[in-house]
């Protein structure tokens, strides 16, 4: 390969909707590639008007798929999510559905590669028509510079801001208000653990065709006395959240790669998550789960009574910070793309 820079063209518009993960997984991938890649790599965003060696497509827009007709660069496509996926999340007429679903399967064929952010994924994909050798699995990342641990004073003047008392046992929970997110199953769970104070970090981003609007809508506007919704907060606010929070409580029924995992164990706090399979070949077990709420509410007395399990979870959990390290990623990315553009440039011959 001559030796010059790539220009890489970043697509996204997830920045149009507040608080979803794909707009915090885009800003993470791009600032990772800008600084740790510009050796190699110019990189731009949402530049229409160029015709760069690579264009990555982060979000699925119809003007997305149509640049995909420019075969000259290597069209890199990223599978936040599966149709499937989207149930529980968003209410819309089964006939809409059906073209979306279609729709998205096409997007992703038209990829010279497609990217996914948990693995479980490749199967589905396969079965779906695309070639196994054109779907990639990288995970996502999060710096450890914009989510950190805060000392005990600024964490106390948090907890003062957000009205919790400095003893309280803080369960954290985090995204968009959907019934996919286990929001209901959050509230069960605190009812059964007056002892403990639940806050929730999230709002419904896709308004009144949220799937469950109306009753969730309830939920928040009158929750426990131990649950707050907070409502959606500023991602670089976010690491304020999780200084404040003893435990990161996901009962998700339905996820890829949670940004709020990833944000979280980079302050070293445990998880509690709904026993999923696809979790299985992200985090190695290095996490407490269940099914049920009788359950969740059993490990988090155990961790808020247990101080030795505490810890041990505590260190859990920055095992998986640490193995999705910026040196691990970057270095995925930078091998992804150079061959990718190798590839791409072979079949031109």
């Amino acid at each position: 390969m001559e030796n010059k820079k790539l220009s890489i063209v970043m697509f996204s518009s997830a920045d149009k909707v507040e608080g979803q993960g794909v707009g915090s997984a885009y800003e993470e991938q791009v600032a990772l590639i800008k600084e740790g890649a510009s050796d190699i790599f110019d990189v731009y965003e949402n530049e229409w008007t160029l015709r760069p060696d690579i264009q990555h497509f982060h979000t699925v827009d119809l003007q997305h798929f149509a640049k995909m007709a420019d075969w000259k660069s290597v069209n890199i496509a990223y599978c936040h999510f599966l149709p499937d996926t989207l149930q529980g999340s968003l209410t819309l007429p089964a006939p809409v559905f059906s073209v979306f679903k279609t729709y998205l399967i096409q997007f992703y064929k038209a990829a010279d590669r497609l990217v996914v952010v948990n693995p479980s994924f490749i199967d589905d994909l396969e079965q779906a028509g695309i070639p196994r050798e054109q779907i990639y699995y990288i995970p996502n990342y999060v710096s450890k510079e914009k989510f950190y641990r805060k000392d005990a004073k600024t964490c106390a003047a948090i907890r003062k801001k957000y009205n919790i008392s400095e003893d309280a046992f803080v369960v954290l929970g985090a995204g968009q208000v959907q019934h996919r997110k286990g929001v209901l199953d959050f509230v069960e769970t605190a009812k059964k653990c007056p002892e403990m104070q639940f806050i929730w970090a999230g709002g419904f981003s896709f308004g009144r065709i949220t799937d469950g609007y109306e009753e969730l809508k309830k939920v928040q506007d009158n929750p426990p006395e131990n649950v707050k919704f907070i409502g959606i907060v500023p991602r670089e606010e976010m690491v304020d959240i999780y200084n404040i929070a003893n435990v990161l409580f996901v009962p998700s029924y339905n996820e890829l790669f949670p940004m709020t995992i990833l944000e979280a164990v980079n302050l070293h706090v445990p998880l509690v998550l709904r026993s999923l399979s696809l979790y299985e070949g992200i985090l190695f077990e290095h996490y407490l789960k269940g099914n049920d709420n009788d359950t969740f509410a059993s490990l988090l007395r155990q961790l808020k009574e247990n101080p030795d399990l505490y810890k041990k979870y505590q260190e859990e959990s920055k095992n998986i910070s640490e193995y999705y390290s910026k040196e691990h990623v970057l270095s995925m990315w930078r091998d992804f793309y150079l061959d990718a553009y190798k590839e791409k440039r072979e079949k031109k011959k």
